[in-house]
């Protein structure tokens, strides 16, 4: 069952593993390489996942082809965006927001690996306000 102490978990063990990706590759690469590092580790945490996660937009009923992904959907209920740049801007906090919405998630995490620390520059989280008293 998804609930408060299942989320807090689950952000617990995906950050763990980003910062063992992190530890190990350090800043200055490829958010694809990232990615695909993650992606891996998340398989030996045993944490499920889709890579890429297609986002389907409906348009007043009608079912618009669009490319957008998620990098990383978390177990069916966490929206997981790589970035590997200078600065978060309020654009990728905006792309996560709707992301989540969307895919009705009711937690997101936007995780920046061209930083010296993932916990304290690298990892911004976020919740679905749809979700916000669920999660009190």
């Amino acid at each position: 069952m998804i609930n408060k102490a299942f989320l807090d978990d689950l952000e617990y063990r995906v950050t763990g593993a980003c910062i063992e990706v992190h530890k190990i590759l350090g800043p200055g690469l490829l958010e694809s390489i990232y990615h695909q590092c993650l992606a891996r580790e998340l398989q030996v945490r045993d944490i499920n996942f889709s890579s890429e996660c297609k986002i389907q937009i409906v348009y007043k009923g009608t079912l618009i082809d669009s490319s957008l992904r998620a990098d990383l959907f978390i177990e069916d209920c966490s929206v997981l965006e790589l970035k590997a740049i200078d600065n978060i801007l309020p654009i990728h906090e905006a792309q996560i927001l709707t992301y989540m919405r969307i895919l009705k998630a009711p937690k997101g995490l936007l995780i920046n690996f061209n930083c010296t620390n993932i916990i304290q520059f690298g990892k911004k989280p976020f919740v679905n306000e749809f979700y916000h008293p669920f999660l009190e």
